[in-house]
């Protein structure tokens, strides 16, 4: 959260009770996890990491008579928690709540994401978290429906199979024979392919996927094409330029630079956060000298 964000709520605080409360409150989960905060400190959002380095936003609506009311939060989970409160409770009790119920779902999201490594997963290039189901591909034309159960991941899940043919007709009959040896201790794409009895088709450019990397001046992986952003529509190519820098490294888009440079080269009274923005690590001159005749090239300049 910006400076003058904390610099706003520090002023407000004065006030009233509810603001210098809210203001407080903040300052004990702490100010770099803020990611959102309305303008009437009503409403406010909170980044939360899982023990397995997954990014959680806690969304926080507050009532103007808090801590007497209970706040009212959302997340992006199966289900949301039911948290204890009081009116001694504070914000930082409710994430240390949130955290806990995130524990809660870990071998849950661990599955999700050994099918989404394993398996052709169909239209869940950003799955919501609250997610429990996943459509498998299986070839000729073929889909089958998992619907994961949230308190046992690892359990056999419900199977919805989706398409025509013999192909199919086999696939159903080998699950309703074998569905009883399923193993909760094997990994899931080798269950899958246990009761179906036949090997299922891997992620299409998986290695690419997995290598695609963020834009480092605007942190997009796709380039748009058209109206597509990608990769939702199929469309976009990955980044092109990848800095000499050797202690910078950052991939980029050749036109990002361009905009870049063709920004700066046309005012210098660019505001400080947003020069950090198009700037996201530091250089010396001679680095964005190289970057301005790299950009001029391709530009024909």
């Amino acid at each position: 959260m910006e400076v003058n964000e904390q610099a706003r709520c520090r002023e407000l605080a004065k006030s009233s009770s509810f603001y210098r409360v809210v203001y407080s409150e903040i300052e004990e989960v702490g100010w770099e996890h803020l990611v959102r905060l309305g303008g009437d400190l009503t409403f406010l959002s909170f980044r939360v990491l899982d023990k397995k380095g997954r990014v959680h936003i806690l969304e926080i609506q507050l009532n103007k008579a808090y801590p007497k009311v209970p706040p009212m939060v959302s997340a992006d989970v199966p289900y949301i928690f039911n948290f204890k409160w009081s009116m001694n409770s504070r914000l930082k009790i409710l994430v240390q709540q949130f955290q806990e119920h995130l524990e809660k779902l870990q071998e849950f999201w661990s599955t999700l994401d050994e099918i989404d490594r394993s398996l052709w997963v169909v239209g869940t290039v950003q799955a919501s978290r609250a997610m429990s189901s996943r459509q498998i591909h299986i070839g000729n034309d073929c889909l089958i429906m998992l619907s994961i159960d949230i308190n046992g991941p690892r359990s056999l899940p419900e199977c919805r199979f989706m398409g025509t043919g013999t192909t199919m007709d086999s696939l159903r009959k080998a699950w309703k024979r074998n569905s009883n040896r399923w193993m909760r201790d094997k990994p899931f794409s080798e269950n899958l392919e246990y009761l179906l009895k036949t090997q299922l088709p891997r992620p299409p450019d998986a290695e690419k996927n997995n290598n695609l990397v963020e834009c480092g001046i605007c942190y997009a992986q796709y380039l748009p094409i058209g109206d597509d952003i990608g990769p939702e529509g199929g469309s976009g190519s990955g980044t092109d330029y990848t800095c000499e820098n050797s202690s910078c490294s950052h991939s980029m888009f050749c036109s990002a630079i361009v905009r870049t440079v063709q920004s700066q080269l046309q005012s210098n009274s660019m505001p400080q956060r947003i020069r950090d923005r198009m700037s996201p690590y530091p250089r010396s001159e001679a680095d964005s000298s190289s970057l301005e005749n790299l950009a001029l090239r391709r530009k024909g300049l």
